[in-house]
């Protein structure tokens, strides 16, 4: 049943079409229904094998490269054509092998993300999976819920969602049970909650009618691109990409007119062009990415940290500042009721029982901590009869009930300042001892009541109140909530706490676990300021209380805005703004639906500790990463500097373009090995970023001084052994195979290699293994073939000499160019743009995807806006970490 008919049918006869009673369906029926009409998800994450190949295949160089690959077949090239198309065959098979492996990885990641909802099956409420909801189950519908399928409404308490998703109507849109006409559009079906849309206030009850793709939300989902924007990391290779684009262009025209200019063969001058740029690209880059991100996905979720996407792994070693919650994070979250206030400061039976009243047994955590209080039992309230309520929102900051029993009354219950602020008269004793409280660093509920008539309750009830007292709750520090911060600031991130409590409380608790405060602004201090006022105040600023969702994501974006990458810790619905406009969202799998989706990483253990761990997972990354690039792209572009050089003056080629590729096949799979090695500790120390103008020093520092050894090594072929074209072309594919192998453990770290930097073990018996094979190929049956000649002994002994020369005066020359002050860098900006069709990303999991509530239109930033922006000088012992 559609729910465009749904909601102009009255509920009973929805009821009867979908053959569901007052208990709802059972066990049986359900899982008769899931299995003829499927499960409820819109697009599964699923590992594509045809998808992963193409991007193998779609490189500009390599199609060029299969062209010529055909050319040269044609005329006459046979034996050459099929080494390098063998080659290349190899090169497709590795990055095919490595990104398949990481987008399975990603399957078992979104595997792993629940989403769960409230269903009455056999006449009992229970949680289950989303993605097992069938037409005919009844729903329950509560505050923060995404609304996990197309539903009619049965009965409502205030209900209100947010559309925007569908609507794109910025208010919420109040619900109710009424029929509305046949044509009436979605926006104003207020008899439905429509999948995908969240529960803004209130709370209700209604009948799935449809479910998947055939909702409002599928049909659309489908219709919409699933191309996710790049993050700051893919940005970073993308640049890189067009960097070595450019290099090669120059080098690959050079070479090809100086050997048209020579009267060399134009195919011969084709190919082995063609063969230069390929070897200047670091052509196993992606599957290296692939590897490292997959590897690190897996050792964060052995240590409970879950990512959506895998590149959000690097995103977490950028992490400059955490805006985090207090309570479960820098508490215990397990609060437990301590007394109960009256006005006069004493303690008060009455406040207990007119809280009770007021409270539900498995309600939030204060509700719950207060009914299993041992004062709770001291009261019974079976003489009350509830008549109405009001459920709490993050506006009121209240939630009230109309209840009979000794005479009808209005109790209500929440935040002391907005409780207080709606009663006709506070004595002074009662803000001395909430004061009191606070100053204590204890969670404090006000309660307050009026005498009622009528059978509703709106919040316009809510005056004129008389103050009963106060409710006190302890949450305590959490445990190793302390040692969790010093690791995150000897990391370089700035921690800044956002509470909804009261600010004297948020103090407390961070003097206690020494997280030094600076400053603190609340929500009524925020209004006061501009945009502008806010950023001066950010950098003093440690504190923000009593701020809601509006002023969280406020802050963040400000914050943003002064080039910092920005990560926000939270799992209620009122965090799920400021998780969408930070640059790295987190939330825990035990938060609610729409804080778990807009965020980008889902820690399954709401601790600092696991967070600390993927900040290091992230940076330790970047740092293998980094070094590939920076030694790929430095012997690279020494070796095909060298090769330009050589074609001056030698009269032949002075390496086929079949050997040019294998010396980079052999020296890529060798790489491979990166992602399992060591990190030296001021490489995770603070947050490294890509840096193209760092990169660019390097490759043009460390690259001539390759290519000094390629033409020792061409001194040497051509003076000492007086080889011909076969054994000269052997030499130096030998020594530029070992150079640009070994020159790796140099290159990964800015100490002493082996003595105070080891590298791991499979990375080290890699690299030694290319090495030994590129000297025993030229012995092997293949050489023919390969156009190779087995080379004297003495040439191994004068390699041994120049390597050990090579290293040394790469190991000076590092020394020098990191002693050497970086240039000025731009200041860093961020783009006014947000992430193209985000949305419609989120719909590539296992479940339909939550939609996060109507982001305000106060400032501009969004998560691609931030990540595509920088590109500020860096100074790290690989790469771009900035001190």
């Amino acid at each position: 049943m559609e729910v465009a008919t749904a909601g102009t049918l009255p509920v009973e006869r929805v009821l009867d079409g979908l053959h569901t009673a007052g208990g709802g369906l059972t066990s049986s029926e359900a899982a008769a229904r899931l299995a003829t009409l499927g499960p409820n998800t819109v697009v599964s994450h699923r590992a594509r094998p045809w998808l992963v190949l193409w991007h193998q295949l779609r490189s500009p160089l390599l199609g060029l490269l299969l062209a010529a690959v055909i050319a040269s077949y044609f005329v006459g090239e046979r034996s050459d054509a099929i080494i390098i198309g063998v080659i290349v065959v190899l090169s497709v098979g590795l990055g095919f092998a490595n990104e398949y492996r990481a987008e399975k990885a990603a399957e078992a990641l979104h595997s792993k993300i629940r989403h769960e909802a409230v269903v009455i099956r056999d006449g009992t409420p229970r949680h289950v999976d989303v993605t097992t909801l069938v037409p005919g189950d009844l729903v329950e519908l509560r505050l923060g819920n995404v609304v996990p399928a197309d539903i009619r409404l049965l009965s409502v308490a205030e209900l209100a969602c947010d559309e925007s998703v569908l609507t794109g109507e910025s208010l919420p849109a109040e619900k109710n049970t009424a029929t509305v006409a046949p044509g009436t559009p979605l926006a104003e079906m207020s008899g439905c909650a429509l999948m995908g849309t969240v529960v803004h206030a209130g709370e209700g009850r209604g009948i799935v009618v449809e479910t998947g793709s055939r909702t409002e939300f599928g049909r659309i989902a489908a219709g919409l691109g699933t191309r996710r924007s790049d993050t700051e990391f893919q940005i970073g290779l993308r640049r890189f990409s067009l960097l070595l684009v450019r290099v090669a262009a120059v080098l690959t025209t050079s070479i090809f007119v100086i050997n048209v200019v020579l009267q060399r063969p134009v195919i011969d001058a084709l190919l082995f062009s063609l063969a230069i740029a390929v070897g200047i690209t670091p052509q196993l880059l992606p599957a290296v990415v692939s590897t490292s991100l997959a590897a690190g996905s897996r050792q964060l979720a052995k240590r409970k940290v879950l990512v959506k996407r895998l590149v959000c792994i690097e995103d977490l070693g950028d992490v400059d500042v955490l805006f985090t919650d207090k309570t479960g994070t820098l508490t215990e979250g397990r609060i437990s009721f301590m007394r109960a206030v009256g006005t006069d400061g004493a303690p008060s039976d009455d406040t207990v029982r007119w809280g009770l009243l007021c409270s539900n047994p498995d309600g939030d955590p204060l509700d719950t901590a207060l009914w299993e209080s041992p004062a709770a039992h001291r009261f019974d309230t079976a003489g009350w009869r509830k008549i109405a309520e009001l459920p709490f929102d993050h506006e009121r900051r209240m939630a009230s009930v109309l209840v009979e029993g000794e005479g009808r009354m209005l109790v209500t219950k929440g935040a002391p300042e907005a409780v207080l602020a709606r009663c006709s008269d506070v004595p002074p004793s009662a803000r001395t001892a909430l004061d009191a409280e606070f100053a204590a660093g204890n969670r404090v509920v006000a309660v307050a009541v009026r005498p009622a008539t009528g059978s509703a309750v709106t919040a316009a009830d809510e005056r004129d109140l008389r103050l009963v007292g106060l409710l006190v709750f302890l949450d305590a520090p959490k445990r190793g909530a302390a040692d969790a911060l010093r690791r995150l600031a000897g990391l370089g991130i700035d921690v800044k706490i956002v509470t909804g409590d009261n600010p004297a409380v948020a103090v407390k608790v961070c003097e206690e676990l020494g997280l030094p405060v600076k400053g603190t602004l609340t929500g009524p201090d925020l209004d006061k300021l501009d945009d502008e006022q806010l950023a001066r105040a950010l950098p003093e600023t440690t504190v923000f209380a009593r701020v809601s969702p509006e002023h969280k994501a406020r802050v963040v974006r400000v914050q943003r805005r002064a080039g910092v990458d920005i990560a926000f810790l939270g799992d209620g619905v009122n965090d799920a703004l400021a998780l969408h406009a930070a640059d790295v969202g987190i939330s825990v799998d035990s938060a609610t639906d729409v804080a778990k989706d807009s965020a980008d990483v889902i820690l399954l253990e709401k601790d600092l500790h696991v967070l600390a761990d993927g900040v290091r997972e992230g940076r330790r990354i970047f740092a293998n990463t980094m070094k590939y690039v920076l030694m790929g792209t430095s012997s690279n572009f020494g070796n095909m500097f060298s090769a330009a050089g050589a074609s001056l003056f030698l009269g032949f080629l002075p390496m086929l373009p079949s050997q040019i590729l294998l010396n980079n096949l052999l020296y890529d799979t060798s790489q491979l090995a990166i992602p399992t090695d060591e990190v030296d500790a001021e490489q995770v120390a603070r947050p490294a970023r890509w840096d193209i103008g760092f990169i660019r020093r390097f490759m043009l520092c460390f690259g001539p001084i390759s290519s000094v050894f390629d033409f020792a090594t061409f001194g040497v072929m051509l003076w000492v052994f007086h080889a011909g074209p076969p054994e000269f072309r052997t030499g130096w594919f030998v020594e530029s195979l070992a150079t640009q192998t070994l020159v790796l453990f140099a290159i990964r770290t800015r100490r002493i290699p082996f003595f105070r930097s080891r590298p791991s073990v499979p990375l080290l018996l890699a690299a030694l293994g290319v090495v030994l094979v590129g000297a025993v190929l030229p012995a092997t049956p293949l050489a023919a073939d390969l156009g190779f000649q087995p080379l004297p002994f003495g040439f191994f002994a004068a390699l041994a000499l120049m390597v050990v020369c090579y290293l040394a005066l790469v190991e000076l020359g590092k020394r020098l160019f990191y002693r050497r002050p970086a240039p000025p860098s731009a200041p860093k900006t961020r783009p006014h743009s947000r992430r193209v069709r985000r949305r419609a990303a989120r719909f590539t999991t296992a479940r339909p995807s939550p939609a996060p509530v109507k982001r305000s239109a106060s400032g501009p930033g969004g998560r691609a806006g931030g990540r595509a922006r920088r590109s500020g000088a860096s100074r790290s012992p690989t790469a771009g970490t900035r001190a």
